[in-house]
C-alpha cells in the first residue's frame, strides 16, 4: 500500500498524541526489534520508534524497517519515526484511512 499525501497527514495528525513503543540505541536494529515493532503494528497499526542513536542514518534505518515489517513509513519527525501497517481483516482494523 502506498499512502496517499492526506493518508500521511491524518496519520500524522492521529500518532500526536502516541508515544514511542521502540527505541533504536547503540545495538541498532536487530531481528529482536524487528519482531517487536512487528508485534507492536500488528496491535495498534500505527506506531512510533525513537532514535537515541544512529540519527544520522534514521531515514535509511527507517527505510529498512518498513521494509522487513511490512510497514509504510508516515513521516521522520525529528528522531521520531511514525509507521503504519494496515490489517487486512477489516474487521480488526483500528485506523480508519
Amino acid at each position: 500500500m502506498t499512502l496517499t499525501g492526506k493518508q500521511k497527514a491524518k496519520l500524522k495528525g492521529m500518532a500526536h498524541g502516541i508515544k514511542p513503543v521502540i527505541q533504536v540505541g547503540k545495538a541498532g536494529v536487530e531481528e529482536p526489534q524487528i519482531r517487536s515493532i512487528k508485534r507492536a503494528l500488528h496491535e495498534h497499526e500505527l506506531i512510533k520508534v525513537k532514535f537515541l542513536d544512529y540519527k544520522d542514518h534514521k531515514k535509511e534505518i527507517s527505510e529498512n524497517i518498513a521494509r522487513e515489517t511490512g510497514s509504510e513509513v508516515v513521516d521522520i519527525i525529528g528522531n521520531i519515526l511514525i509507521l503504519y501497517w494496515e490489517n487486512m481483516d477489516r474487521g480488526r482494523r483500528q485506523v480508519r484511512l
